[in-house]
């Protein structure tokens, strides 16, 4: 274990991205990187089996995706930078993810924020 990382499952709501964390969610990784380039937005858009066949998405990654279970992706190890590429295809503001990883809604996440006039 990298020695930075001693104690850190005491921080909860921490979810260090490692190399150990990088090689289990490399298909998943991979799979959103894709998601910058149009043909492989398009082919998840219009057939998403084909698209987690393409890249041989387990049954849990599926679902996952599937759900866009945020916070469960980054503890399964995705990067959250590759998140952000996909979270542009389905719609969702970084806000909006943040909001989801905390469960909370947006406006309520806002709230939280020392944004003036938030909703």
């Amino acid at each position: 274990m990298n020695p930075q990382l001693i104690g850190i499952e005491e921080l909860t709501g921490t979810y260090p991205f490692d190399i150990r964390q990088s090689m289990k969610a490399m298909r998943l990784n991979r799979f959103f990187w894709q998601m910058r380039e149009a043909p492989a937005r398009t082919l998840w858009l219009e057939n998403r089996s084909a698209a987690y066949d393409a890249v041989g998405l387990t049954a849990e990654e599926r679902a996952l995706v599937d759900n866009t279970d945020w916070i469960g992706l980054i503890r399964y190890g995705v990067c959250f930078f590759v998140l952000e590429k996909f979270a542009r295809v389905v719609k969702i503001t970084n806000l909006g993810m943040y909001a989801s990883m905390r469960g909370e809604t947006l406006e309520a996440f806002l709230k939280t924020r020392r944004v003036p006039d938030a909703v």
